[in-house]
């Protein structure tokens, strides 16, 4: 139910909501002891009111929050961890304070540039996410030769092997030249554009997406953000 009702909620719920993780990975967090109801170790599948004191990791968690989505355009060179992975900034350097609580919801290679979302809502991240609910993301590519038809129709058609499963894409030229192109997919394996392209013998030399699911990046321009709805 739905704690605006001033009813009982599922427990991982309330988590999943509030500090951004999956009800599957809120479980986790219950069932590793991480979470305590009323200074009482929580168990997986409790449930909770508004008079409930809740604390994960020995921090009070609110009742009362708010859901807040955003969409960043990621420049290239930036990665979507927390710290810096090296000399390469992280998005959150790109982001006022009050924002830096949000999660992203999937991720962008440090090579790759384009739309990225991020939120405190577990629910919401578990719905972009997860393969049941399909989401259909659009990007940009630019290859560093012409891409064979033949390698279009394995790619497009049957799609090609990878260590972790079969990679098909969708693909729109947008070039005469053949390197330029539109892609297409409802999945998001790590890096899968990219390693689907070098299975058939090609670098991705530009990757940015332009469209996940509903939202789109339009004329956003590159490192700044916007809210957007659910």
């Amino acid at each position: 139910m739905d704690s605006s009702t001033g009813q009982v909620i599922r427990l991982n719920k309330f988590l999943a909501e509030r500090i951004g993780v999956s009800r599957r990975e809120a479980d986790d967090l219950i069932a590793a002891g991480k979470v305590t109801v009323d200074g009482q170790t929580a168990q997986i599948g409790d449930r909770i009111d508004k008079n409930a004191k809740v604390c994960y990791n020995k921090k009070v968690i609110p009742f009362e929050t708010e859901f807040l989505y955003l969409a960043l355009n990621k420049p290239e060179g930036y990665v979507c961890s927390r710290k810096r992975q090296g000399d390469a900034p992280t998005i959150y350097e790109l982001l006022p304070e009050k924002y830096h609580s949000l999660k992203t919801v999937g991720r962008l290679d440090k090579d790759s540039c384009g739309l990225i979302l991020l939120t405190n809502d577990g629910d919401f991240a578990f719905q972009m996410t997860h393969p049941k609910f399909v989401k259909t993301k659009v990007y940009e590519v630019i290859l560093d030769k012409p891409l064979a038809p033949l390698h279009q129709q394995e790619i497009a058609d049957f799609g090609l092997q990878l260590p972790d499963g079969v990679s098909r894409l969708g693909l729109t030229r947008l070039d005469d030249e053949r390197k330029h192109w539109q892609v297409e997919m409802s999945e998001g394996r790590n890096r899968q554009i990219r390693r689907t392209f070098a299975t058939v013998g090609y670098e991705v030399k530009f990757l940015k997406r332009l469209q996940f699911g509903k939202y789109a990046l339009g004329k956003l321009p590159e490192g700044a953000f916007e809210l957007v709805k659910p």
